[in-house]
């Protein structure tokens, strides 16, 4: 079994996680479509309960807790289907993730890409 890391924010997303995720992130996907993300918008709860969403995951589905659906499971690329009706983009993602703000967090990503080559 590989050993990973603790970071900061977030729940590293393996095989278990994937499992764990499996339904929310199938509901997500399924944003891609706009008959879907209107579906869901009418009612939230009868779309959560047809992808058989475990309480968990609804209730980080009903606060908008983008922590809380990353520890139930969610893949950040899925989440992201889910961020979009909402109006949030991947950047406001990662800011929820690392409790920043998303000017201080697109602030961190500038900084990080002007680090000199360790190369």
């Amino acid at each position: 079994m590989p050993e990973f890391h603790e970071i900061y924010g977030t729940t590293p997303f393996d095989g278990t996680v994937a499992r764990r995720g499996y339904a929310l992130n199938k509901m997500c996907f399924s944003f891609n479509s706009a008959q879907n993300r209107e579906t869901f918008r009418k009612d939230e709860d009868a779309y959560m309960r047809a992808y058989g969403l475990n309480p968990q995951q609804a209730a980080a589905i009903r606060n908008r807790d983008v922590l809380g659906l990353l520890d139930a499971g969610g893949n950040v690329y899925y989440l992201a289907k889910f961020a979009g009706i909402l109006g949030l983009d991947v950047q406001d993602l990662g800011a929820a993730q690392t409790g920043m703000t998303k000017e201080a967090f697109k602030a961190r990503l500038v900084a990080q890409n002007d680090q000199p080559e360790t190369l």
